[in-house]
């Protein structure tokens, strides 16, 4: 049988499926839980500077091609969400699986305030999401946009993280992730998370109106899944540093395409809407299925072979 083992910066991961930001990680109890039902890693829910309600329902719906949500990253503060991290570790140690905190916020500031606060639970791994809006902006726009907001909070979060290292998710809606990504590596980052979902919008004809109650939310699942490639191929050819491939893996042989476009580990999501928790595990072992019948013995083959 094919090997799985992840070696992703300085962990070893069972296999390469992480359950990605925003899915199920709102507690201990459900990071656990992800946790054995296979995933090689998991990733909470990104935490802000203070807490937050999110936006009203609806906020997530299955349009036919996947989801589109926009949740409003509610979550409880940092304060909090790092004491749910501290017991989230404690659970996960005697699995053997890293835990992966995720942040966001308002200004270049916050965004270390808020990495300095989750450091206190010791998360292996640092997510930087910086698809937010940059408040202190004119216009408001997202930090992800430019390769100087993107460096800039690289560098306040790199300087306020000590020795845990942290990877930046990258939106997919600019016209270079590529450059970005270079950028954000030149600041400091250790990884690259690729990538966070496409803005879009559904409309209800019947009803005349948008289905979400924000009108505008993020497109995830199969249909993301060409853009994350395109992504991933990209940024890979671009720096040499890990890269968790995200966006609409739902099968192992979706998993071994993440890997083939250059990505190390795989972060999956929506999946779990259609398949339930268990994808976690089924992908992996999908992706060993495939492995074997294609040649592969280790997933560091897949990456050779890649670059040929």
């Amino acid at each position: 049988m094919p090997d799985v083992t992840c070696h992703f910066l300085n962990l070893t991961l069972r296999n390469p499926i992480i359950l990605a930001s925003g899915i199920l990680g709102t507690s201990a109890d459900l990071l656990e839980r992800a946790a054995r039902e296979g995933a090689g890693a998991v990733t909470a829910k990104s935490c802000g500077p203070t807490p937050r309600a999110g936006h009203p329902n609806p906020v997530a719906v299955d349009w036919g091609h996947g989801l589109i949500n926009a949740v409003g990253l509610s979550n409880p503060g940092a304060a909090e969400e790092a004491r749910m991290l501290a017991e989230a570790r404690a659970r996960l140690e005697p699995l053997g699986v890293p835990l992966i905190a995720s942040i966001f916020a308002g200004t270049t500031a916050e965004f270390g305030e808020v990495a300095r606060t989750i450091t206190a639970a010791r998360p292996h791994l640092i997510e930087v999401n910086i698809s937010c809006p940059n408040v202190a902006d004119e216009f408001g726009t997202p930090f992800a946009a430019s390769c100087e907001s993107a460096a800039a909070v690289t560098e306040a979060v790199k300087r306020n993280v000590g020795d845990i290292p942290i990877a930046v998710k990258l939106a997919p809606n600019v016209p270079d992730i590529a450059r970005i990504a270079a950028a954000v590596v030149e600041a400091g980052a250790d990884a690259i998370t690729a990538i966070n979902t496409m803005p879009g919008m559904v409309i209800n004809a019947d009803a005349g109106r948008p289905v979400l109650s924000n009108r505008i939310g993020g497109i995830s699942g199969p249909a993301l899944k060409p853009i994350a490639l395109r992504c991933v191929y990209q940024i890979a050819r671009t720096v040499r540093v890990p890269i968790i491939g995200t966006g609409g893996v739902t099968t192992g042989r979706d998993a071994a395409e993440m890997l083939l476009a250059g990505a190390t580990a795989v972060g999956v999501g929506s999946a779990m809407w259609t398949r339930g928790v268990g994808a976690l595990g089924d992908i992996a072992a999908e992706l060993a299925v495939w492995m074997g019948q294609a040649g592969y013995g280790t997933l560091e083959e897949i990456g050779v072979r890649s670059e040929e």
